[in-house]
């Protein structure tokens, strides 16, 4: 039976938080050199694993020669184009007020994301009143799609991995997550969700305009 849910954030609650795409927009809005999405493919590992902050990563990948702009002018653009997904976030409201087995189901997030990025999203988009862990990869030391992330959630949360869900846009962080014994919803978009939500009995209300997809 289900009684934990761990969700992804970018792509599926909110918009993507530093992704490839993200980072094409800011190196056409800055001018970045060609070396810019080089030099941060050297440092995502460690970035996102809380290894380096914010300041270091920028000191390193955009700061490393001088530039027209502050780093201030810079960090206020990514948070700029932080954005919900309303719809995504109106069905995790309604799975709030799932009771299984006389409790609440565990909400936590799983995902990868750089510390002050993640810290940030989680304060402006309310995530605290959703969630009750946030096992995210900065705090981790692991990253999705590798093993070990979701051993250390499953580990910290003390849940058998039969009692879990796991909900992600990238089917490819997936595969670790079956291959432990949860179950999985490749997300495609709030209707799809809301679907699958209510065939596991997890969420009360019908899917809208008839889909009952699975």
């Amino acid at each position: 039976m289900i009684d934990t849910v761990f969700f992804d954030l970018g792509g599926v609650l909110l918009s993507k938080g530093w992704d490839r795409e993200f980072r094409r927009e800011a190196a056409i809005e800055f001018q970045l050199d060609a070396g810019f999405e080089a030099r941060h493919e050297k440092l995502a590992k460690v970035f996102e694993c809380g290894q380096l902050s914010l300041d270091d990563y920028l000191g390193r990948v955009v700061f490393n020669q001088a530039r027209e702009f502050t780093k201030t002018q810079f960090v206020d653009f990514i948070h700029h184009k932080q954005t919900p997904m309303a719809d995504s976030l109106a069905v995790l409201k309604e799975l709030r007020k799932t009771v299984v087995g006389g409790h609440h189901l565990l909400l936590c997030t799983l995902n990868n994301e750089s510390r002050e990025l993640n810290e940030y999203r989680i304060e402006r988009f309310g995530l605290r009143d959703h969630f009750r862990a946030f096992f995210s990869s900065c705090y981790l030391g692991h990253m999705k799609p590798d093993a070990p992330i979701y051993r250390s959630a499953l580990d910290i949360a003390q849940r058998h991995p039969g009692e879990c869900l796991f909900i992600d846009d990238t089917a490819a962080n997936l595969d670790a997550a079956q291959s432990l014994g949860m179950d999985t919803i490749h997300f495609q978009d709030a209707a799809q969700l809301r679907a699958e939500l209510h065939r596991r009995g997890l969420i009360s209300s019908a899917p809208t305009g008839g889909d009952t997809s699975s």
